[in-house]
């Protein structure tokens, strides 16, 4: 099989929901958006369903709806993105909540859908999605009297404890929420991690879950094995793949493996990038292309059917690095053409 083997560990995924739910004494929810970071959040959502989690937050309508469609009744689904026009058909049929983000968005909510139960979304500096302090301070008694289920905002630096944003926000957040009845959420992964202060009614952490940073303690949920097409000798002066961007100086073992950027191992990893195999790492030598990654095996004394990118040597956010990036990219690009195996 030429297609590289992307195996997902979904007790791994299960276990940190568990370890950040003991971090706090409040609910732990899990962000399961975008395809749960491209793991699968039918299967994710099943597995922390079963776990005990009884909220999730997906980014779209669209999303909340397969996800129902894989939970069944019961489960809570938020989603971050509110109530867009088109979307009451789904909301209702699929019993998602929409962070309301804006008045616009409440009226479309109240007026298409009364009774109907939502969230709040406040912007306490994060200029990204929510009400600001003015509009908020406007539209809050209205707002309350329709009885939101949650009232959240996102910090924008929690993954840097000492950041001074994370305390301003904090403040923010406490004056903009003080005296109202509905529960609260300010924390995703980092903010958990920023202590009880952060905590409030609801905990919702994503990338956490899994395996990635700031959760330096997470267990491996990820592995990538690549299998191996062809190896060849390049004697010095030889050049290997597009642009001639490697020059052999000396006689080199080079491995060909079944994955590119289409895969999502984007070219900005580079020469950067090692794969592993039996703890050895083995650099990539000359450009990342479309399906393919060349790799210098001379260590080895017999090349493998299969090197690893990702998995108990080699870390995402270690894979991230090589690119200059984050580990939430790396996972979020992992192509559909993996053969996905699911430990259960």
């Amino acid at each position: 099989m030429s297609t590289a083997t992307l195996t997902i560990d979904l007790p791994a995924i299960v276990a940190n929901w568990r370890a950040l739910d003991g971090m706090t004494a409040c609910e732990t929810s899990a962000v399961i958006k975008a395809d749960a970071y491209g793991l699968g959040a039918a299967k994710v959502g099943l597995a922390l369903a079963r776990a005990g989690v009884r909220q999730f937050f997906v980014a779209q309508a669209e999303e909340g709806v397969t996800l129902r469609r894989a939970l069944g009744p019961g489960p809570v689904i938020n989603v971050f993105s509110g109530h867009m026009p088109g979307d009451a058909d789904m909301i209702r049929a699929a019993d998602l909540v929409p962070m309301i983000n804006s008045v616009d968005q409440l009226l479309l909510h109240v007026e298409s859908l009364p009774g109907h139960p939502f969230g709040i979304q406040l912007d306490t500096g994060m200029n990204r999605l929510g009400m600001e302090p003015a509009e908020w301070s406007a539209l809050r008694d209205i707002a309350l009297a329709q009885r939101p289920t949650l009232v959240i905002s996102h910090l924008a630096c929690a993954d840097e404890p000492d950041h001074p944003m994370n305390a301003e926000q904090l403040s923010t957040f406490e004056e903009m929420t003080a005296g109202i009845g509905a529960p609260r959420s300010l924390a995703a992964t980092g903010g958990t991690l920023l202590g009880k202060a952060y905590h409030f009614d609801l905990c919702r952490p994503g990338v956490g879950l899994y395996g990635g940073l700031p959760f330096v303690d997470a267990a491996p949920v990820v592995r990538l094995d690549v299998p191996v097409i062809q190896v060849r000798e390049v004697m010095p002066g030889e050049s290997v793949g597009y642009g001639g961007a490697f020059v052999a100086r000396r006689p080199t073992q080079v491995a060909t493996i079944a994955a590119g950027y289409a895969d999502g191992l984007i070219r900005a990893m580079g020469a950067e990038a090692t794969l592993t195999h039996e703890g050895h790492r083995l650099p990539v030598v000359g450009r990342v292309s479309m399906d393919l990654i060349t790799v210098d095996v001379s260590a080895l004394s017999e090349v493998p059917e299969h090197l690893e990118l990702i998995g108990r040597h080699q870390s995402v956010d270690t894979v991230a690095g090589f690119a200059g990036t984050i580990g939430y990219e790396i996972l979020t690009s992992l192509g559909a053409r993996y053969d996905r195996v699911y430990l259960t």
